[in-house]
Order: structure tokens, then sequence, then C-alpha cells
């Protein structure tokens, strides 16, 4: 889909890049303070100059005869907060150290996956503790949502992505699974552009070697719901194979159902209506951003 195009001279990564940024950055803010301090230099000495003019007529008298004076020491305050600001708290405060506070947030977050994906392994539930009815063996308390974007026919998509662009549809998404557990295949997860800020991640994958720093990885649907902890609304989030395994545990379904037919190699499976109720429907017709109207189906087992 992108070309590529040659160019002359040796690339610089995105890190030289950030640094020649800051040094740029760090050069305006001194030039600027430093013609701040050559202005106030020369205002300071226009003053005084002025005030000996000024003090042979009656406007001292209006002013005050060292009004002069306090307007050099509020202007030499201001100067000293600007040299303070450029020198100690945008040098010390500066680029780096939101750097090294992003990258120690992100380490905690990692910390914690690493701490779930040893307990998950310490636990996983042995076969025959797994009961036949699915939904007798899980906590009463949480609600486990599928939440999917289908077609007409229950297209989820080719080649491992969409076929649809719905702005709307991905803000709904992430207002309902933002702070939540999601629960997804490993070709769903490798599909992301990275990990989704603020949810946990939890893969799915037959490959007993498979690792992620990012996610806490299991080899089936039980211990994957078991891995959401204390989270009372987890997600299962895709792909195909995934719904299907996901079904049978679901309390609910979020379906957005796509007014179009589509291409595909995966799809959503079909919802059994004698166990399942269609309790809300909401319309998105099209617009300049939206090329399909869809609705936004809520369903939930009778």
């Amino acid at each position: 889909m992108f070309g590529s195009k040659k160019k002359m001279g040796t690339a610089i990564d995105p890190d030289q890049k950030e640094m020649i940024e800051n040094a740029r950055l760090r050069i305006k803010q001194k030039r600027g303070l430093f013609t701040h301090f050559v202005i106030f230099l020369l205002g300071s000495v226009a003053l005084i100059v002025a005030s000996q003019f000024l003090i042979k007529t009656e406007i001292p008298q209006l002013l005050g005869i060292d009004w002069w004076i306090w307007l050099i020491m509020i202007w030499f305050l201001v100067l000293v907060y600007h040299a303070f600001s450029v020198l100690i708290t945008k040098r010390i405060l500066g680029p780096e150290w939101e750097k090294r506070q992003y990258e120690r947030l992100v380490q905690k977050q990692l910390d914690r996956i690493q701490q779930l994906q040893v307990k998950v392994d310490k636990n996983h539930p042995l076969p025959d503790m797994k009961a036949a009815n699915p939904m007798n063996a899980l906590p009463k308390s949480k609600t486990i949502t599928m939440i999917a974007a289908a077609g007409a026919n229950n297209e989820l998509g080719k080649d491992g992505g969409i076929v649809w662009h719905l702005p709307d549809d991905f803000k709904r998404f992430k207002a309902l699974t933002s702070g939540h557990h999601i629960i997804m295949g490993r070709k769903t997860f490798e599909s992301l552009d990275g990990p989704l800020p603020n949810r946990t991640h939890i893969v799915i994958t037959r490959d007993s070697s498979y690792k992620s720093p990012d996610a806490i990885v299991v080899h089936d649907m039980e211990t994957a719901i078991a891995a959401t902890g204390s989270d009372q609304d987890p997600f299962i989030i895709g792909g195909g194979e995934i719904y299907k395994l996901g079904m049978p545990f679901a309390h609910k379904i979020e379906l957005t159902k796509i007014h179009g037919t589509f291409e595909a190699d995966t799809y959503f499976p079909t919802i059994d209506k004698s166990k399942w109720k269609l309790v809300s429907t909401t319309t998105h017709g099209k617009d300049e951003k939206h090329q399909y109207a869809f609705d936004y189906e809520t369903w939930e087992r009778v």
C-alpha cells in the first residue's frame, strides 16, 4: 500500500531526531532568555536616564520619587523567574524527565503483567476442574462480554484485518473496554499496532512457547477468564475462533452490526436466539466519516 522512496544521505533514527529537536528547543529557550536580559539592561539604563530628566519636573511628586526603582525591581524579578524556568525547571523537568516518568509507569505495568503471568502459570486449572457446563464454572459476580463488529453475514475480516473504517465504533470499543481485561487470540494480538492503552491483554494460543512482555499468555478460555482476577467486566475481543470458544462463557454480547456484505475469511458465530435475547438496538447512519450504516446491538443470555 505504501511505496518507498530512496533518499540521499544517512537516515536519522527516531532517537537522534528527538535529541536534535530537544537541542533546538533548548537553544531557542536560551536565546529568548539572553534577549530578555539585553532588553532588561537597555530598559534599566533608559529608565535611569529618563528619571534624571523627570526629576526637574512635577511628575516625580505625582508618581513618587523612586518609581523607576520599583519598576526595575519588578522587571528584575520577572527576569529571574525567566532564568530559573529556562536554566532550572525546563532543564531538570524537561523531555528527558518526562521520558523517564513514562518509562517508569510502563515498567510498573509490565511488572504487574509479569506477576499475573506467574500467578496464572502457577494456578493453571487442572482438566478435572473444568466443568462440563462452562457457565457453572464462572464466578457469578462477573459479566463476561463478547464485543465485535460484523457485517450482514457475520463477516469479521479478511487476512487478519477488518475491511471497514468506522471511527465512532472504535470510540465505543475504547469507552467500553478501557480499564478492563481483554481476551483475544494470538493473531488478533499481533494485528494490533501495539498494546491498547489502559487495558490488560490476555492472549490465548496453542503455542506453549509463545511469550510476550505486553500480555498474559494462556492456552485455554477457562484460564483466560481466571486470569482476569477481580475484574468484574472482562471482554472477549476476537478473532473468530476465540469468539466460538467464548460463546459458552459469555453473559453479554455487544455487537456492531454493519449494513453491508463483505469478502471475508473470518466470521462471528451465529447467535442462538433460543439462548440469547436482543435487549437494545441503536442505529448509526452513514455520514462523511462512515461509509456504512450500522446498529449497536446488545444481547443478553436468557
